[in-house]
């Protein structure tokens, strides 16, 4: 028996007991299990958030703790917190070394392309309609744990449409979470019963603002649906959360307090935030946010987070806790629904298709040694991305690597789009590089 077992178990117990009155109980024992020093120095922080009881953090997760279905917290504390980050995080380092490539900390597939709804601006709106089959994301997950792999995102197209696959995944890879991006216009009541059951789903639901402006992007009547499944999810005790996506036109409305605490009301424990990129239906630059608005995102977002009971993430402006871009297998990539390998959800070229190759030889195909050789892509973590804010280095890892473009429109292929990112990337970067170089300075003075 390992010997972190034993301690899994204790921290099980303490989860069926009373855990909000065991927290200190439970850091000490996450500290036990933890290998690397930076995990046990990063539970030494959340210990002494967790000790302030008129923190939003402590209200946060004392709510969890509290309202969270039992056997959906235990799975989750231990796939999430223990598997996915304390345990598999070494492991992955142990493969970057026999393998001299990166390792990812999540897999992004798509088991779909079909939708039930035909969103604006959809950043997979141009993919050729396919399906990966069950075999196919069976051996993936299968080949993601020996890698120490454990969060397993799914996306598409609308995932849910694949629902039986999705819950026979869970059962068979019940050490890993599954966490679906959602339009969650489908999730019933029955869906609902067996996601308790297998204990290790999560979803992000889709959603553009309040009424009006959600279902001006994503169709009339929209927005009650996914209110109806919200308020689904919080009486049964699902863990979940938001994905938003904010332009040039909704920016304000679903970052506002209005907005997000409706979303806490609903049940939503976090959210993701992700800023419109150009890709897929009917790229437009246009709909893109000014530098400003990015900037004002970017403070929202700190404001957010030290005020609100919610966990909140912006998937650009956070590179500065990620020491930029994650993509390209770094900490993740995407398969999209036919199988083909793309270092991120965003960036649509690919050299090789999970169908033919395993997971390891996906990780060293071109697009993503040329990609990684280049990461950070900029020395300014709040211009991490190869796409919006270095365009030059996509054009680059594009030529080099020879990879194909996925989309079945050459509308948002970097050639295309290559000029008008240039003007936004440079845009940004006049804002971005202020806000940077007055963090450093405050480094300094510290």
């Amino acid at each position: 028996m390992n010997v972190i077992d034993p301690l899994v178990s204790t921290i099980i117990n303490y989860v069926d007991k009373n855990p909000e009155k065991n927290l200190d109980t439970l850091a000490n024992i996450m500290s036990k299990i933890a290998i690397m020093p930076r995990h046990k120095q990063q539970i030494e922080s959340v210990r002494r958030f967790l000790n302030d009881k008129e923190s939003n953090w402590y209200k946060f997760t004392v709510k969890g703790l509290k309202n969270i279905d039992k056997n959906i917290l235990k799975t989750l504390v231990v796939n999430f917190l223990v598997n996915a980050s304390l345990k598999g995080i070494p492991k992955q380092q142990e493969w970057e070394e026999k393998l001299g490539v990166s390792v990812p900390w999540a897999i992004l597939m798509d088991p779909t392309e079909a939708c039930n709804l035909r969103c604006a601006g959809c950043w997979a709106g141009q993919y050729k309609p396919h399906n990966l089959s069950f075999e196919v994301m069976d051996r993936v997950c299968t080949e993601a744990e020996e890698l120490g792999i454990y969060f397993i995102v799914l996306s598409g197209g609308e995932p849910t449409v694949r629902m039986k696959d999705i819950i026979k995944l869970a059962e068979r890879h019940k050490n890993q979470v599954f966490h679906l991006f959602t339009n969650g216009t489908l999730i019933d009541e029955d869906m609902i019963r067996e996601v308790k059951r297998v204990g290790n789903i999560t979803f992000a639901v889709s959603i553009n603002g309040l009424r009006e402006t959600n279902d001006a992007i994503r169709g009339e009547g929209t927005f009650d649906k996914i209110m109806r499944t919200m308020d689904l999810m919080r009486e049964n005790g699902v863990l979940f959360g938001y994905s938003a996506t904010y332009t040039r036109t909704n920016v304000e409305e679903i970052s506002s307090d209005e907005f997000v605490d409706m979303m806490i009301d609903k049940g939503a424990y976090f959210a993701w935030y992700f800023t419109y990129i150009p890709v897929g239906r009917d790229p437009d630059i246009q709909f893109m946010v000014t530098p400003e608005q990015r900037k004002y995102m970017y403070e929202r977002i700190n404001y957010i987070r030290a005020t609100k009971e919610l966990f909140a993430i912006d998937f650009w402006n956070d590179g500065e806790f990620s020491s930029g871009c994650i993509a390209g297998g770094r900490r993740y990539l995407h398969i999209n629904a036919a199988g083909e390998v793309e270092p991120c959800a965003f960036i649509h070229y690919s050299n090789v298709n999970i169908n033919e190759v395993s997971l390891k030889e996906a990780l060293q195909s071109p697009i993503m040694k040329a990609y990684r050789k280049r990461q950070p892509f900029n020395q300014n973590h709040l211009r991490p991305c190869p796409l919006i804010d270095n365009p030059e280095k996509l054009l680059e890892i594009v030529e080099e690597s020879g990879a194909k473009h996925t989309e079945a429109s050459e509308a948002s292929h970097i050639k295309n789009l290559y000029d008008d990112l240039t003007v936004v990337a440079d845009n940004w970067g006049k804002v971005a590089d202020e806000i940077w170089e007055k963090k450093m300075e405050m480094k300094k003075e510290a």
